[in-house]
């Protein structure tokens, strides 16, 4: 039998795939993942299948859609009897390794049937058997005293702060992540006859504010920042969701200089994280286990970053900037490999079943999620259509996630969350080929011609020459909920 390779999942938290330079943006500096094509494949058409954090970590982590389980909020956590791949390569022989973000199990209950051990990265301590901890946000040490003024001109809702001068606690906590990554890699160096590991370290960048400290902020020429989708307000047929938080965020009077500032910003974000994904990639190349192990870089899901006018993410839109995310895989040696830029259309929901084929066991439940063996060594007809879901029906309280005042920069979403008009309601988003369709539970569907429309600006749903398409996406979508509505648990009860 094969050696079992190592598996380390490093994820960004709100990285667009268009972020990174070798995807085409001129700005960006990532030169360690780019150069990670050496050795493996690029996915320009992957997405995630929920565009905020906790519903699609539920879902990347399981190879189930957020339908299936009812994970469609930020606060529905995982339950203790629920299916996750960390539980899985334990159980097949890993040696678990969680560090970071976390957003899937609840803070009141043990790790311990997940990982062998987890460091949150507020210290170097490993929490795997505690409960509880501190609570953090990125925003406190670096954000002024909010006034009036803040809320009316944007600058508290943008999320923008510019160049950090002290790390926040959630820009520290990303360099101690990646210190205790690395020293667990020079560790397993050292141990002979062991487990291969299971590496999941998540970090915190992008995610907003959009800060960043020198030399990422001053390393991005704001000339080669590409230009935003424009205003959604003067745009026609989009989700209601979007002009909403618009309205609140009050962004419509930014200059352009401005607004490339900010997105210069982000991706210095970007390129520190690239920067924090070299250092393990040399500490891995200098502990001979480079090789021999599978890397997987990826995000939750991505950002508005100022396109349409708007900061952040939401709920129940797939623009690609929030639904489209970076997929690198460069596979461990016994693995075959065409390295490049794949156009397959992949999800974040097949990466449950490829490290399970790369561990050689099967998964102990049912999942939805496809291998990705056969794409990375060339074939590029990996899934016939990708999706993207979010929103509640009308009267789930529990979904609008209140509790959040002006004060706050979340208001303008969390505020347009808890409207029963259609703002916050059920949508579902499936591309197949270039044609991107969204279904509205309670307003006008919406497609999209990519080769036409990259940036989603004209919404074809009316139009004549496009409805066997519609009716082909619908009948397509019919069938994608049947396969993935529910699944059967393994174990019987007695009756």
């Amino acid at each position: 039998m094969a050696k079992k390779p190592n598996i380390l999942f490093f994820v960004a938290d709100q990285m667009r795939a268009d972020s990174l330079h070798h995807l085409g943006n001129a700005a960006s500096v990532t030169p360690n993942i780019d150069n990670i094509l050496n050795d493996g494949v690029s996915f320009e058409n992957a997405y995630c299948q929920n565009p905020v954090c906790v519903p699609s970590r539920c879902s990347f982590l399981t190879g189930l859609y957020p339908h299936t389980t009812g994970h469609r909020t930020m606060h529905f956590l995982q339950r203790e009897n629920e299916p996750n791949i960390l539980k899985e390569m334990k159980n097949n022989g890993y040696e678990v390794i969680w560090i970071g973000g976390n957003d899937i199990v609840p803070r009141d209950k043990l790790k311990t049937a997940y990982c062998d051990a987890y460091y949150e990265g507020i210290d170097f301590t490993d929490t795997r058997d505690f409960t509880g901890g501190k609570l953090f946000g990125g925003l406190a040490d670096n954000q002024p005293v909010v006034t009036e003024e803040m809320m009316n001109d944007g600058s508290l809702y943008s999320f923008y702060i510019g160049k950090l001068e002290k790390h926040d606690l959630c820009s520290q906590m990303d360099w101690n992540r990646v210190k205790i990554a690395i020293d667990y890699i020079e560790r397993k160096s050292k141990e002979k006859d062991t487990k291969p590991f299971f590496l999941y370290c998540s970090l915190f960048f992008p995610h907003p504010p959009y800060a960043c400290e020198d030399p990422w902020y001053s390393m991005i020429d704001r000339s080669k920042v590409p230009p935003r989708r424009p205003n959604i307000q003067t745009l026609k047929d989009k989700a209601s969701m979007l002009y909403g938080i618009n309205e609140k965020q009050h962004l419509d009077n930014w200059s352009e200089d401005r607004f490339t500032e900010l997105r210069a910003t982000y991706l210095a974000m970007v390129s520190r994280f690239d920067h924090q994904f070299g250092m393990i990639v040399d500490k891995l190349k200098e502990t001979n286990q480079y090789e021999d192990t599978s890397i997987f870089v990826y995000s939750d899901h991505g950002d508005y970053t100022g396109d349409y006018s708007i900061c952040e993410k939401v709920q129940n839109c797939f623009e690609n900037p929030v639904s489209n995310i970076p997929l690198v895989v460069k596979p461990a040696k016994q693995f075959e490999v065409k390295p490049r830029i794949s156009k397959a259309l992949v999800e974040l929901v097949d990466l449950p079943a490829t490290i399970a084929k790369m561990g050689g066991f099967e998964l102990s439940y049912t999942q939805f999620g496809k291998p990705l063996l056969e794409t990375l060594a060339g074939n590029e007809t990996h899934k016939d259509a990708v999706f993207c879901e979010g929103g509640r029906i009308h009267g789930e309280e529990q979904c609008m996630e209140k509790g959040h005042g002006p004060e706050s920069p979340y208001y303008p979403r969390l505020a347009t969350q808890g409207s029963e008009g259609p703002e916050h309601t059920k949508a579902t988003m499936m591309r197949m080929g270039n044609i991107k369709y969204t279904m509205r539970l309670y307003e006008k569907d919406e497609l999209y011609d990519l080769d036409k429309d990259p940036m989603e600006l004209k919404n074809l749903i009316d139009e004549p020459e496009y409805q066997e398409t519609v009716w082909k996406m619908k009948e397509r979508l019919l069938q994608y909920f049947m396969e993935t509505g529910d699944f059967v648990p393994m174990g019987r009860d007695r009756r």
